[in-house]
């Protein structure tokens, strides 16, 4: 979008500026969270990253920030409503569809219980 056109989205909900939309998308440029090209006189500015993919990355650095991962997860999944469960079913459905976890080793032949060499 440019910034007229993101200005004329915001001007439906309340009165800004076009020059503070342009300042904030080109901070959002130098931050590296969107992209832009040069339209006749104007940028073109484009999204670096899907809101999914932002959504993601956060519930990832959190996670990585926890001193018990386990318990966050636990602590996490306890405050979803069933829908959001089910959602996270799919997900794992999806993820476990498309990268399969790794065969289990064989054991050692000649029996159950004997140790492996």
């Amino acid at each position: 979008m440019t910034v007229r056109e993101v200005l004329e989205d915001l001007q439906q909900e309340r009165s800004i500026a076009y020059t503070t939309v342009m300042t904030v998308m080109d901070n959002l440029h130098q931050k590296g969270w969107v992209r832009r090209e040069v339209e006749g006189r104007a940028y073109r500015y484009t999204a670096v990253s899907t809101r999914a993919a932002y959504s993601a990355a956060l519930m990832n650095e959190a996670w990585a920030q926890s001193d018990n991962p386990a318990a966050a997860l636990v602590a996490f999944f306890g405050m979803m409503s069933p829908e959001q469960r089910e959602s996270l079913n799919d997900a794992i459905r999806i993820v476990q569809r498309d990268n399969p976890l790794p065969a289990a080793p064989r054991e050692a032949e000649g029996g159950e219980g004997q140790a492996a060499p």
